[in-house]
């Protein structure tokens, strides 16, 4: 052994032909400047070496390079730069092997691509998700990936983001080999059997892409499917640009017009909007209160109350995390029904090739139906998900009082009503919590968890656990009508049906706001949630005096029958497709005519206008749910509504794009709007006072407080 060098993270030495780079950075081995600095230490080492017949590359721990120190972001990235260690690996003069295990995503598989061969343990996942950031890949991705597995399939990796795992990834030469047995052994044979045969070294740059068919007007159709797609975004399009670049240019060449694109996303406001949602990801987890040492419960067999829509959804969920549920409802034509409903769900999942007959039969079997409160005699968790109605509801906690063992978690699925009331009328309040599920429950991501007064932290700790166990991103809320997002929902459907009477279409209401970026404008929003569902809500909860005409349109509607997609019309008018939304000339002449009766005068009303009126609502409702400490931070607000109501993710959420926005410009034109339309639009107090100091929402800690009832 000669030329051993090392730092804290990076070791190099040799043993007879073959030099050993190891590289030690846990948890991830995320490629950190001092990462980066040790890589090129141990590089300098090896390449003084005058032993060293081949090099491999290995990390220790759980995984392989995992990506970029996404923490480094938002200024100048420290030296050295990834992209030139990338291309001294690769003009290394003997063959370079990577041992590739856990992850090799991001900057970990564009190490990997520098490269000569590359051998993965079974189960190793490859990608590049850079553009889930706001970027392209910057260390040469972008012109080593097609190099290695065509065109077309590079496109897909990196205009999706999508990873494959070992298998796939040697289907399509991204790796050369899969480990037979344990990694390090194999990867030393690898090293050792290319030294003996000579093997030179396999430089990924030198070869040329295989264009599979694609020309130039392939790129055209592919960035009006990316303008379509990911309407507003720059990093899907900067992508296909770099991908063209790869494609037309010698290597050098492509990597500058690579470095150039990677710049404009990395300086772009999407790209911090997006890193802003990654890390709001990992704080969204943290909550006070809960820690290490607070217990959790065992969950081991749940019920649902409830065979509707959202019971199903909720019921799948719960089984496809491997529990066995009793599905309740008192008649047995909803039961038929929600049973059929949850067949459907996982024949199409069939179809769609996502689960086997064996996972569809599994799966099913897990649900058992019952008519009786007697079968939940040994759930762990029982959620309820009937109608939204108090005395409904407080009906169903008392059988569950009834039956249930006291250490069962009770949960509502309500959406507005006070779970602070209800675990009042419960024997054992500890136990209860809200499990606000978003329709449909078994696809949208977002679970708010609604913690109690009396809630314990042990429940408020499992329900977090059980959020991870469901695929779910949980955020707290305390009490209050609506909890976070739907609290906020109404100053945005609020304006929305001003807007009509004032002389916007729901059409051109909803196109403003899927070009500003949400998945779908308010109006398609409420004839997918039905519009009997917002009428039910407002008998309980009536508007505010004096904004009662802004859901004229709304009521009349509901008179009509016209409840959305369920009932074929609404807003809009729906044939065989219910996802495609026809506008209807008799819902614009309704609207006129109301407009006429309130004495509005009609007017053109532009896109801007059209957005600034709905998102600033959003923002001040915001504040005030923060200001309370409804929610625990800004960031899980916008959490709840890029999860829960698509709001951009690339815009960051409503309360970061205040921040981009400056909050002395929110405040100024909600002060302009509360002098033209009234108090309603009147700023929030945290709004003013953060703007006078200069500071941002995501500056500003609340105190945590479970309950606040005198919203309305």
């Amino acid at each position: 052994m000669s030329h051993a060098a090392s730092t804290a993270l990076v070791s190099y030495r040799r043993l007879g032909d073959i030099g050993f780079i190891d590289i030690d950075s846990p948890p991830v081995n995320a490629l950190s400047a001092a990462v980066r600095a040790g890589l090129a230490a141990a590089l300098d080492a090896a390449e003084a070496d005058p032993g060293v017949r081949a090099l491999l590359l290995r990390c220790r721990g759980r995984t392989f390079l995992a990506g970029a120190d996404i923490a480094e972001f938002g200024g100048e990235i420290p030296g050295p730069q990834l992209p030139g260690l990338v291309d001294r690996i690769e003009a290394f003069p003997h063959p370079v092997i990577a041992a590739l295990h856990g992850t090799a995503l991001g900057g970990g598989l564009e190490v990997a691509m520098g490269c000569h061969y590359r051998i993965a343990a079974p189960g190793t996942r490859l990608g590049l998700p850079e553009v889930r950031l706001g970027l392209i890949p910057g260390a040469g991705g972008t012109q080593r990936l097609p190099r290695l597995v065509g065109l077309g399939v590079a496109m897909d990796m990196i205009g999706s983001g999508r990873p494959v795992d070992a298998a796939r990834a040697l289907a399509i030469g991204l790796v050369d080999r899969l480990a037979d047995g344990e990694l390090d052994a194999a990867a030393l044979a690898y090293a050792e059997e290319l030294v003996a045969a000579g093997a030179p070294p396999r430089r990924t740059g030198e070869r040329s892409v295989d264009m599979g068919g694609f020309g130039a007007a392939d790129f055209e159709r592919g960035r009006a499917e990316a303008r379509r797609s990911a309407r507003g975004q720059l990093a899907p399009l900067a992508c296909i640009d770099a991908l063209e670049a790869a494609c037309t240019l010698p290597l050098a060449d492509g990597l500058r017009r690579e470095n150039a694109l990677f710049i404009d996303c990395y300086r772009s406001p999407q790209a911090q909007a997006l890193w802003h949602v990654f890390f709001a990801e990992r704080a969204a987890g943290v909550v006070p209160g809960i820690d290490a040492a607070t217990p959790e419960l065992p969950i081991a067999r749940a019920a649902v109350i409830g065979a509707g829509t959202m019971g199903a959804g909720i019921a799948v969920c719960l089984a496809d995390a491997g529990l066995p549920v009793r599905l309740l409802d008192g008649s047995p034509q909803a039961l038929a029904r929600g049973l059929k409903t949850i067949e459907s769900v996982y024949r199409g999942a069939l179809v769609k090739g996502r689960i086997d007959e064996a996972t569809l039969q599994r799966r099913l079997a897990q649900i058992q139906p019952t008519e009786r409160y007697e079968d939940l005699a040994d759930a762990d968790l029982v959620v309820e998900a009937v109608f939204e109605s108090m005395d409904v509801k407080r009906g169903v906690f008392a059988e569950l009082d009834r039956v249930c063992r006291q250490d069962a978690i009770l949960a509502t699925n309500t959406s507005t009503l006070d779970v602070d009331v209800l675990a009042a009328s419960t024997i054992n309040p500890l136990r209860v919590l809200g499990l606000h599920f978003f329709s449909p429950a078994n696809v949208m991501r977002l679970l708010e968890i609604v913690r109690g007064a009396a809630t314990a932290p042990a429940v408020l700790k499992t329900a977090l656990k059980l959020s991870k166990r469901l695929g779910k991103l949980g955020i707290v809320s305390g009490v209050c009508y609506g909890f976070i997002g739907n609290r906020m929902v109404d100053g945005y459907l609020r304006e929305a049906g001003a807007l009509l009477l004032e002389g916007a279409t729901p059409e051109a209401v909803d196109r403003a706001m899927t070009d500003f970026g949400l998945a779908m404008g308010p109006f398609a929003m409420q004839d997918l949630a039905g519009i009997d569902v917002g009428w039910r809500v407002r008998q309980e909860y009536p508007p505010a005096p004096g904004l009662e005409a802004c859901y004229v349109i709304a009521d009349r509607l509901y008179a009509l029958g016209r409840y959305g997609q369920k009932s074929g019309a609404g807003y809009y008018r729906y044939g065989e497709d219910r996802r495609r939304p026809q506008p209807d000339a008799e819902v614009e002449a309704l609207i006129v005519e109301e407009a006429q009766r309130l004495g509005i005068a009609r007017r053109a009303l532009g896109a801007d206008e059209i957005v600034e009126r709905l998102v600033l609502p959003l923002i001040n409702e915001g504040a005030r749910i923060l200001e309370e400490g409804i929610a625990l931070r800004s960031s899980d607000i916008d959490l709840v509504w890029i999860n829960g109501y698509g709001f951009p993710a690339w815009r960051g959420g409503p309360m970061f794009y205040a921040d981009r926005l400056g909050l002395a410009q929110v405040v100024e034109r909600l002060a302009h709007y509360a002098g033209r339309f009234g108090p309603q639009w009147t700023p929030a107090p945290l709004l003013r006072e953060l703007a006078a100091a200069g500071r941002r929402l995501d500056s500003y800690t609340p105190s945590p407080r479970s309950s606040q009832k005198d919203h309305s």
